[in-house]
Formats: C-alpha cells, structure tokens, sequence
C-alpha cells in the first residue's frame, strides 16, 4: 500500500472516491462468453427488470453511477473483413440495445445513483441529440450524463452511409463544433446555442395568472450556420435541472486531449499501471489549465479498473479460475480486433506478439507482459493475447481479498493521481454485489468511501462538482442567458 504519510510526515488527507459499475446494455460486455455462467443474467439484457434491479442494488450501495459504454457497429475485424459470426455465440458487445432508454425507468426506481449515458458526436445530429438528453434529464431530474465519444468502427461508418470513417481530428473538428451548437456562442456569429442560450433561465415560469407557460422574448432562435452543422433552433425542450447533461469524455490522443481538456468533466482513462495513467492526468490538467484556463482539479479523473474480489486472496483466485472456464478465446479476439482494427486469425498459432512488426500491437503486449504476474519470460501468442481479455478486456485486473484490492486502488490513487474508478463486471449479478460485500466495507473503514450521500437526489453534476449547472470556468459556462 501507497504511505498515507506526505514527504514531510504528516498525514495525507483522504480523497473521497468516485465509484462507477461500468455496463453495456448486451449479453457481454468486456468478458465475452460469460452471459452461459449460471452465476449471470447478462442473457437478460433486454429485459427491464434486469437494469431496474441492477440499478437498485447499486444505488442501496452508494455508486455515484452506472456508466453504459455503447457502439454503433458490430466487430467484425477478426476473420473478416465484415464478418461479426465471432462475436455471436460470444455475446461480445452483440447484439447491443440504446442504452439512454433505459435511464428513465431506473431512475424511477432510484434516489441518489446517477447515469452516464454514451453517445456519438460523429453520427447524431446535435439538434436530435440535445432534445433526446434534455428529456432524459428532466425525466431523471438531473441524474444524466454525457459519455462523448467521436466513434471509431469501420461497421458504424459503414451503416451510416459512409465507404470509411472520418479522419481521427476530423471527427474531433467536427465534435468541437457540435459542442458549440449544443451548448455554447460560436464567438465567430455570436449566437446563443440550444441547452444554455435558447431559453433563458426564466422563460418557463409556468403562471397560470397571465396564462403564460412560457414567456415570448425569452426563447430564441440560435441560428447556427457552421462547416458542419446549420441549426436554426430554438432548442425545442425547455431547459432542464442540469440544462447540459454533465460531460464524461475518453480519449487520450492529442486531439483527445484538447477536447477532453476543454469540454470534459469527468475523464475516463485507460492503462495498465498507474504510473501511466498519471501521465495522461498530468496532461489533461496542464492543457486544461494552461490552453483554456480551466481550474484542473474541476475535472475528476476516472480510471478503469476489473476487479475479482473474496474473503481471501485464494478465494479471489479460486473464483477467477472458475470464471476464465466461462470466457470465450474467439470472442477475445473480436474484441480485440475491433479495438485495434487488427485481424489477428491472419498470423500464426505460435507468433510471440511482443516481437511481431505490429508496433501498436507490439507496445500493447509488452505492457501487458510487463505488468500481468506470473507471464516473465512466456510466449504473447494469440492464445494467450486471448486469456489476457477474457475477463474484463484491456482493463488492468485486480484479483484478491478486500484488503489486497482496496491497497491497489489506493495505490492507483496515490502515484496515478485519480479521483475514481469504472469498475468493470465479469458476471452481473455477481461482480458488483462481491464489490459491497467485500470491498465497500474496507474502503469505508480507510475514510475513502461513504454510501451515506450528502444531498438526497443530487444532480449528476452535484454528485461530481458540487453544483448543477456548469462552472465558471468550463468552457460553455460564459454563454448562459441568465435572467436580467
């Protein structure tokens, strides 16, 4: 475990984590041929008693959120091309579901657990968007997030007319005009945008003496005329509890960076040490700070993490050796191949990936053989590529008692400068509730995590930040149209 003492000896104060159930709404998430373990009901997906329970039980615990990933195409990289048979008898993110649909009714069923929600800047239109998030938000009473993501499968573009994806920075060209139609004044017209300029903050007094619901001179046109987007507006939705839904964003590119920097509240990291990740938290806050003059620590950073948690060490790996007989190597390696856009069935059954002239592959092997236990001096075949995703995918594992996992989260917290975790599920029901059993406890009794929450029905921004609306000093902030 990381000192709890600073360099000159006194103690150092306890972050308050923010915890996440990381889901998808489909058969297998990251942990493909799990949805056959008699222990799960991922096969249940599609039916609403599956979330509303899921969603009980982690607001009972005091998650802050159920993060829903999402995809807008099936992977068909492995044994393709456009092939998705490898995926199907794996349940690996397919068939997959619309995940904000789900929000309303366990929102209904829920006081405090708040929902982020994902969705592409690439292929919905923001006037669509906006309305869709501004619904849920008010039907949810401000428990909705924004997961923005510019998308990245070959198979979305493809079913949404298009021969190839858009460039990598353009898609993100395009999401920074979109957040400008969304939420902000494009200083080049100086026009209101449709969640914070369209409707001022008292245009909906509902006054039932003048017969007014909404007030005329207070609803306006946007009349966005960009490369990209012509919105004429106004925003049809009157303006909900958080107006723009809190703002989770992932992406650690240059381009990535700058948007998350600018735009995100809630960063969502990947890798497999927390030394790594601390290097994107450095430069996120730095380019926040220093390019668009953000307070750094106004955005919480949020690390992805799989656990297999028991009452010892031996139980936590008798457990998860009971569960790699569930995983499914063929839907592995479509997952794989839909990450990386690799087809790894065209190499050998015996190629060592830590040598092969693939370098993304390549520096993504050596990390993994540098940082799973027990794989020194072992051959990175796809056999083995396979057993590394099995359960929880790319995500760094921890596997052991309460105590050996609450160190290594603190650790992660302490050298990779975290505010929180997505935490992944292997079996849902089942991961989460090994989580409160075990883990919940022991991050309690070390100060680091409470279920008690400070504000019945907090917004999802006040659950993060504090506030419901958008601070100062985020980007889209300036442009409210406040009430005179």
């Amino acid at each position: 475990m990381a000192s709890n003492e600073t360099k000159d000896g006194s103690p150092k104060p306890k972050k308050q984590l923010l915890l996440n159930a990381f889901v998808m709404n489909c058969p297998g998430h990251l942990s493909p041929g799990q949805w056959r373990n008699p222990k799960n009901g991922t096969a249940n997906y599609n039916k609403l008693s599956f979330w509303t329970s899921l969603a009980q039980t982690l607001d009972k615990a005091g998650f802050h959120c159920m993060f829903i990933a999402d995809v807008l195409g099936g992977y068909d990289v492995y044994k393709g091309p456009a092939n998705v048979d490898p995926t199907l008898s794996s349940g690996a993110q397919f068939p997959v579901n619309d995940p904000l649909y789900l929000v309303p009714a366990m929102a209904a069923v829920t006081k405090n657990l708040t929902f982020g929600i994902t969705a592409s800047t690439t292929y919905d239109a923001p006037y669509a968007l906006a309305r869709r998030f501004s619904t849920v938000d008010h039907l949810a009473e401000g428990r909705v997030a924004w997961n923005i993501v510019t998308s990245y499968l070959e198979s979305a573009a493809r079913n949404f007319g298009l021969d190839t994806q858009v460039e990598h920075d353009e898609r993100y060209r395009i999401a920074e005009e979109y957040m400008e139609v969304v939420y902000k004044t494009a200083v080049a017209y100086s026009d209101p945008k449709l969640w914070e300029g369209s409707w001022r903050d008292d245009a909906a007094p509902r006054d039932t003496e003048t017969g007014q619901f909404a007030v005329p001179g207070r609803v306006r046109e946007i009349n966005h005329k960009g490369k990209y987007f012509n919105v004429p507006g106004p925003h049809i939705c009157e303006p909900s509890p958080q107006r723009t839904p809190f703002l989770f964003q992932a992406g650690t590119s240059k381009a990535g960076t700058d948007f998350g920097a600018r735009h995100g509240e809630a960063i969502f990291l990947g890798g497999q040490t927390p030394q790594k990740v601390q290097e994107s938290v450095d430069s996120l806050r730095k380019t926040a700070k220093e390019k668009f003059g953000r307070d750094p620590r106004h955005m919480k950073m949020i690390a992805g993490i799989t656990i297999i948690v028991d009452g010892t060490d031996e139980k936590a790996f008798k457990k998860r050796d009971e569960l790699l007989t569930y995983g499914d190597r063929e839907g592995a390696l479509a997952l794989f191949g839909g990450w990386t856009g690799i087809d790894l069935s065209t190499y050998s059954d015996d190629e060592d990936f830590k040598f092969a002239g693939l370098p993304a592959v390549q520096s993504m092997v050596k990390c993994w053989a540098d940082t799973v236990p027990g794989s020194e001096g072992l051959k990175w075949n796809k056999a083995r590529i396979a057993d590394f995703l099995l359960l929880g995918g790319t995500m760094p594992k921890i596997v052991g008692s309460a105590k050996t996992v609450a160190d290594e989260l603190e650790r992660w917290v302490d050298e990779g400068d975290v505010d929180g975790f997505n935490l992944a599920h292997i079996t849902n029901p089942g991961s989460f509730e090994d989580m409160i059993e075990f883990l919940l406890p022991e991050l309690e009794s070390r100060g680091l995590f409470t279920a008690t929450v400070e504000k019945e029905g907090a917004t999802t921004r006040e659950r993060f930040l504090g506030q419901s609306r958008l601070l100062d000093d985020h980007t889209g902030s300036q442009y409210k149209w406040r009430k005179d």
